[in-house]
């Protein structure tokens, strides 16, 4: 996906500018984007600087579960809590994967209270939550797909006529099959002993982050709680330019309007929570004193690779386009670190070493993602080594 959306940037610049945009529903006004909710699904997300209340209220509520579960059974002391981060990367998911897998094979991985997916870490974050039951579903999706599993290429008159330059229903019928309403309720079940899935989606309208509680969407059990699930885990992967957007539907003041929702990676490759929560001040006002480790899994190298950019448009918007989404992945990982210093995590960290140079063909080559499985599944199972610090720090 990182090629795809290379490539696209400068494609939409030169071919979109004077064709004709699809029909939508009014954006949400910029005074009621607090106010804009899902009908029959309130209080299921947050925007990223506006609703921090309401997600520090969901995380003293996720608490109280957690404790009333734990008295259930016969735990008086807090356990140590453990946070889950998984970046995007497109098709570099299948890193992820098979460390997952690996570390379950290894016998020590933990259970996340907190798990969040951005982009690829989005589609894989359902499956790390509920923890190896899932693992053959995850192993599938990162080795055996190919690029016809995921997209179905547009001619170039629909490409610039329409909203994307790839069709993403092969990867919408992949999500209908393994996102089915068996994990909803086994998600609902985690979610009432105070366990919580974030994944996070662009409004693009609104140029905000938007936090999805995927844990309380789940547990909601409504008729279209399903539905959403799979429509924000599409979101989270629709890469602006290269799939559509998914066009989500709300209400506000009593009217109807539809927000465009796209790739979380357009503000943040990888996200916990928001700084402005303060955790650790939090935790001390409420007398909650416990061990906290965080792990975080960047689905990329984290090196400068060199490549000669030829002159051309294409070439040097597409080096740019890496250029930036390398640098703000590596700035995230220092935001992260820094909050979790500050707010008393054990920061752990884990990312594709410069040492892996398997030949990355085409998007969703069969042949490089089960490589790169293999490795991240042979360090996991050999106990993996984490780092301590971003790199560079």
């Amino acid at each position: 996906m990182q090629r795809i959306k290379q490539v696209c940037v400068g494609a939409l610049a030169l071919l979109l500018g004077a064709c004709s945009s699809l029909p939508r529903h009014q954006a949400v006004p910029t005074h009621l984007t607090q106010a804009a909710s899902i009908p029959g699904l309130e209080g299921v997300r947050y925007h990223v600087g506006l609703d921090d209340k309401s997600l520090q209220a969901e995380g003293l509520a996720s608490f109280k579960r957690e404790q009333q579960w734990l008295m259930t059974q016969g735990v008086k002391a807090l356990p140590p809590v453990n946070f889950l981060a998984i970046s995007g990367g497109g098709d570099d998911g299948a890193f992820t994967a098979g460390l997952l897998n690996g570390w379950s094979q290894a016998g020590d991985r933990p259970e996340f209270k907190l798990v969040t997916g951005v982009s690829t870490g989005a589609l894989i974050a359902p499956f790390a939550f509920l923890g190896s039951a899932y693992d053959d579903t995850l192993k599938n999706l990162y080795t055996n797909v190919e690029p016809k599993d995921i997209l179905a290429p547009r001619s170039l008159w629909a490409a610039v006529t329409s909203d994307a330059m790839a069709d993403n229903s092969p990867l919408y019928a992949q999500l209908k099959k393994t996102v089915n309403a068996e994990m909803m309720t086994a998600i609902a079940a985690e979610y009432a002993k105070g366990r919580l899935l974030f994944v996070a989606t662009a409004d693009l309208d609104a140029r905000q982050s938007v936090l999805w509680n995927m844990s309380k969407i789940a547990a909601a059990g409504t008729p279209q709680s399903l539905e959403l699930f799979r429509s924000i885990m599409l979101a989270s992967a629709a890469i602006p330019g290269a799939f559509p957007p998914v066009m989500i539907d709300v209400e506000a003041d009593g009217k109807n309007y539809q927000e465009m929702h796209v790739d979380g990676g357009t503000m943040s490759q990888v996200f916990v929570y928001p700084p402005s929560l303060q955790v650790a001040k939090l935790s001390q006002a409420n007398q909650v004193q416990r061990e906290r480790n965080l792990y975080v899994i960047r689905n990329a190298r984290l090196d400068a690779q060199w490549a000669q950019v030829e002159r051309r448009t294409m070439d040097i918007a597409a080096r740019a386009v890496s250029s930036l989404i390398q640098t703000q992945g590596v700035g995230d990982l220092y935001r992260i670190y820094l909050t979790a210093q500050r707010d008393g995590f054990n920061f752990k960290l884990a990312f594709i070493p410069p040492e892996f140079n398997a030949e990355h063909r085409e998007d969703f080559d069969q042949t490089y993602m089960r490589a790169l499985y293999q490795l991240g599944h042979q360090r996991a199972q050999q106990g993996y080594p984490w780092a301590l610090t971003p790199p560079g720090y």
